[in-house]
C-alpha cells in the first residue's frame, strides 16, 4: 500500500525545504542538488521523490538530465494555509497593542 503523502509533510523536514530554496533559484538536477549537501545522494534522491510526489517539484526531462522545478501553484497551497493564521495574529497583536496604548495612558 502506497502511503499518500501531502505538502505539510513534505515541508516538515528541513532538507526538503532547503532543496525547495535551491531549486526556486534555478532549475536543478538530482546531481546538481545533491552537491549542496553532506549526505549520501540516494538520501537526496528519496527527498526529491517526496517532493515529486507532493508535486512540489516537478521534473523536466532535457536530453539525458532531468531538471527539477519548483511548482508555484502547489506553493501557494502553503501560503493560503498560512494567510489564515497571519489574519489571527495580526488581529491578536493589534488587540494586545490597543491593551498596552490603553495601559501605559493609564498609568
Amino acid at each position: 500500500m502506497k502511503l499518500r503523502r501531502d505538502i505539510f509533510q513534505a515541508i516538515a523536514d528541513p532538507t526538503r525545504r532547503a532543496i525547495l530554496l535551491l531549486v526556486a533559484s534555478q532549475s536543478m538536477t538530482a546531481g546538481a542538488i545533491a552537491s549542496n549537501f553532506d549526505t549520501a545522494r540516494p538520501t537526496i534522491s528519496k527527498h526529491l521523490q517526496i517532493l515529486t510526489e507532493c508535486q512540489l517539484l516537478t521534473q523536466e526531462q532535457n536530453g539525458r538530465e532531468i531538471y527539477y522545478h519548483v511548482e508555484p501553484q502547489k506553493m501557494n497551497e502553503i501560503t493560503d494555509f498560512i494567510e489564515q493564521f497571519r489574519k489571527l495574529w495580526d488581529d491578536r497583536f493589534n488587540t494586545l497593542e490597543a491593551i498596552m496604548k490603553n495601559y501605559k495612558s493609564n498609568t
